[in-house]
């Protein structure tokens, strides 16, 4: 009898070792489950083209931003990234994975349909809810101070316009309502992406759109920027905005870094950064390009924007990469980071596995359109060395980027020599294609 009791008390103990064995193990999974799952952290500056910002050849003015610069040692720079000529569609292309004739958001100011499905609430659908989301800072999709939580955003603070008329007076909307502000925009929206980061307790996503560098170019703090003395006076930033634009990509930069530094190293280490421009500098700022070949339009001044991602899951470092992607991609490649297993939806292809590996495969083409209030628009779409424009007017552009990036000359001119057979087959292959998109 003894015998039989001591049995059963090995068995008991036996089964209690093999029961806490398996949970350690289903913990530990949950344990790299959660290292695997990134927080995922997209700031959006606003206006900022190729010639304004570090890590690109194009521009011989460029600002003072050490933590972007130290993004692209530890990352990878994009250098043919498109995005829409004006930052309405751009925001509303990244939000849905779509181009913008899908969904009718074509240019400034129109109005995103709430039908359409958000990465955030994509994310929320299809991995259980298993990551917390914010919206800062710009939103331009729709006036309505409801839109962004209508589209599924959990927690949005900012302004649902297309700029401020002022970066030191404006209105901050936010889930609660809507208050009164007498703070520099940029370190505002900064202070709440601090609070809203501090406040998660697991994986995250913030959409961090910062309203600057968009007119109007108004001073920042000095102890933001590194542009001098300069007078705040409107007459004098007329006069000469570059600076004053510049200060205001400074701004941004000082921000993000004091961003950054809140964050523990555990949680910076866990989280993958990706710094875009939403489109084109303005033509008041541009440089090298051509000002009628700038934000607004379809010509690389419009639509070549900047694209840096470092951090979490990126195994290159101080690497550029030349593939084609379109900010449609950001969508599908978001989803996959956050662990639903897209890799392509709707118009958007993942480019995750760029983040590795240099030779992985990536689009074929780019696309990108801009409408105009009468309902007509300029189509564009590239390959590796070729890009074609089809105008409103029914005019024709080809480029051969490989040989000038800015441009020059239209070989479809008529003071241009007939189309070289090569010439020729690049042309044809960009219109097939691009009627493969549009029809």
């Amino acid at each position: 009898m003894q015998i039989h009791k001591c049995l059963l008390a090995f068995l008991s103990l036996l089964l209690f070792c093999c029961t806490t064995d398996e949970n350690s193990g289903e913990n530990g999974s949950m344990e790299d489950s959660d290292a695997n799952s990134p927080n995922i952290l997209l700031i959006i500056a606003d206006d900022m083209g190729l010639d304004a910002s570090p890590g690109y050849s194009v521009g011989t003015t460029k600002p003072n931003m050490p933590n972007l610069q130290d993004l692209i040692v530890k990352g990878i720079t994009f250098n043919n990234l498109w995005s829409y000529p004006t930052c309405t569609p751009t925001r509303a292309s990244i939000l849905t994975g779509k181009y913008g004739f899908r969904t009718n958001v074509m240019k400034v100011d129109d109005v995103l349909s709430t039908n359409e499905t958000s990465i955030q609430r994509f994310i929320d659908d299809n991995t259980n809810e298993a990551y917390n989301h914010a919206v800062i800072g710009k939103w331009h999709l729709s006036r309505d101070v409801n839109h962004p939580m209508d589209m599924g955003v959990a927690h949005f603070s900012g302004f649902t316009g297309g700029g401020l008329a002022d970066y030191m007076d404006w209105n901050l909307v936010a889930n609660d309502g809507t208050t009164s502000i007498d703070e520099y925009s940029t370190t505002k929206f900064t202070d709440l992406a601090i609070d809203w980061v501090d406040a998660q307790s697991k994986p995250w996503f913030l959409w961090l759109a910062y309203n600057a560098p968009h007119t109007p170019f108004h001073l920042p703090p000095s102890d933001l920027h590194s542009q001098g003395d300069l007078p705040a006076d409107e007459a004098s930033i007329n006069a000469n905005p570059l600076p004053y634009y510049m200060a205001a990509l400074e701004a941004i930069d000082s921000e993000m870094g004091r961003l950054f530094d809140s964050m523990s190293d555990e949680e910076l280490s866990n989280t993958i950064i990706i710094f875009v421009g939403d489109n084109g500098t303005p033509g008041q700022v541009a440089q090298e390009y051509n000002n009628r070949r700038v934000k607004g339009k379809v010509y690389q001044g419009g639509v070549n924007v900047p694209m840096v991602i470092a951090g979490a899951q990126v195994g290159r470092q101080s690497e550029s990469e030349d593939a084609l992607i379109n900010t449609t991609d950001l969508f599908a490649t978001i989803a996959e980071l956050s662990g639903t297993g897209t890799t392509m939806i709707n118009d958007s292809k993942s480019f995750k596995a760029l983040l590795t590996d240099a030779d992985a495969a990536s689009r074929e083409f780019a696309y990108t359109e801009v409408g105009d209030d009468n309902g007509a628009s300029d189509y564009t779409i590239r390959n590796a060395t070729h890009k074609y424009i089809r105008f409103a007017d029914g005019s024709e552009a080809l480029y051969d980027l490989s040989a000038n990036p800015l441009e020059q000359p239209n070989l479809l001119n008529a003071n241009q020599l007939p189309l070289s057979e090569s010439n020729s087959l690049e042309m044809q292959k960009l219109i097939d294609e691009l009627n493969v998109i549009r029809n």
